[in-house]
This record gives C-alpha cells, structure tokens and sequence, in this order.
C-alpha cells in the first residue's frame, strides 16, 4: 500500500517539470489526481499516466473551483491541494524594464506564484475541512534570500512564504498550510509574457544550469524528482500531521552557502 493510498488530491502546474514530477509520485504512492495544466499536450499524457486533467489557468478562480469540483465530483472529496504553478523572470533587472513592463509582469507573476495559490487555498478550504486536508505550495530558495531570480520573482516568492503562514493560521486547527522550496532545479520554467520570457525555458541556457551547479553544495543541479517525496510527506496525515506554516527547503543547501 503506498503511502497516499486513496487521498484525492489537486496539483496545478502538472504538465511539466516539478509539477509532472509529483503527479507521478502521487500515483505511484496510491493518491488519485486532478492535474490542472495549460497545453493540450500536457493533458494527453497527464491522462496517459492516469491522472485526471483539467486545462486551465491559475490566475482565475474558476479554475480553481473547477480543479477542486472534479476531484468532489470524481471521489467524493479532496485532501490536498497542491499549489505548484509558477513563473520565473530570469533575473530581469528592474532597470531594464519599462513601467509598462514592470506593471503587467508583476500582474502576471504574482497572478500565478500568489494569487493562483490563494485562490486554490480558498476554492479547497471547504473540502479540506471536511477531510482534514491540505494545502501545499511550491515556494523557492528565493522564499528566503535575494539572488534567486530577479525583483519581481523574488518578492513574489517572499510573500508566498508570508501566505502561507498566514493561511496556516487561519485554516487551523483542521487544515495544514504547508510549503516545499526548491533551488536550483532543472526543470523548464517560463517567465510571463510581458518580459517576452513565455517561450523561454530556464534549463534551455546550459551555460546558466552550469553556474547553477558551481554553488551547489551537494554538486549537482536537481531533478524535479528530487523534490517530489516532501510533497508525499506533508500530504501524509500519518507522516506530518502536527505540521503547519512550515516552508520546507529542498535546495541542496543553496540557501546556507551563498
């Protein structure tokens, strides 16, 4: 019996990178999906390794009560929701952006990094109360320090960190607020499209990943992989039950030796 086995979960992000990567894991664990992804290509093989898809975008609410609808709807209830989508700006200076610029990549990447998590945690809360669920976000190394990205990334991940405690506050005692942060991933990250970075992909520039790999303490860039069994624990009643508010780092100790 795998550690999951039977939970119904939600995981946004889901067609790629860490997303995909948890999804897989979460299957594999016994856990029942809803992957929630943008691309038509993405929902065949999110359907494909047995996940539930879902095509929608995470800066609108409907997507969320949709995500959370088809896991009810599907199983009869949910006991995660895993709030993974994310954007990242490539360490854009804000020197070298127009105020127009400035003003629509920041609606864009905290539509996604903040307020798709919010709207999830509040489109969930129901459903969680009702199992005793969860909550998981995908923060950053750059939930803690500067350098992770650039102004806009940064802040947005600084204040994820903030929402989680917050909603761990507010949703407690019977919801668990919880977050993973991983550094140094190897995995194809967009920016928004007001930079002209939504085609872009992060591991794409292989010059960047091997700087990447040179502060690495444990040598290595990681895989999405690596990340993907903090998601199973804090999901886990029986592995994390008395956790909460907690942002969990998985950065290879990025965060301790720059």
């Amino acid at each position: 019996m795998g550690r999951l086995e039977g939970y119904r979960t939600v995981v946004t992000g889901a067609g790629a990178g860490i997303g995909k990567a948890i999804v897989e894991r979460y299957l594999a664990e016994g856990a029942r999906v809803v992957g929630v992804a943008r691309k038509d290509t993405q929902l065949q093989e999110l359907k494909a390794m047995g996940a539930l898809p879902l095509k929608g975008d995470v800066t609108t609410y409907e997507t969320a009560e949709q995500a959370v609808a088809a896991a009810v709807d599907a199983w009869g209830g949910l006991d995660t929701y895993v709030a993974n989508a994310g954007l990242w700006d490539f360490y854009k200076r804000v020197e070298r952006q127009s105020p127009e610029e400035l003003e629509k990549a920041f609606q864009e990447i905290f539509g996604v990094n903040l307020l798709g998590t919010l709207y999830g945690a509040r489109a969930a809360l129901s459903a969680l109360r009702d199992s005793k669920g969860s909550v998981i976000a995908t923060g950053s190394n750059a939930c803690f320090l500067a350098g992770g990205g650039g102004a806009l990334y940064t802040s947005s991940k600084f204040a994820l960190r903030g929402l989680v405690m917050q909603l761990a506050k507010e949703f407690a005692p019977h919801v668990r607020v919880n977050g993973v942060a991983p550094g140094a991933t190897d995995t194809g990250i967009s920016g928004p499209a007001a930079l002209g970075q939504d085609t872009r992909d992060m591991n794409a520039d292989k010059d960047r990943m091997a700087t990447m790999e040179e502060y690495m303490m444990l040598g290595r860039v990681s895989q999405p992989e690596d990340h993907a069994s903090l998601y199973v624990l804090l999901a886990s009643r029986e592995e994390s039950s008395y956790v909460t508010g907690a942002m969990f780092k998985s950065d290879g100790g990025l965060t301790i030796s720059v």
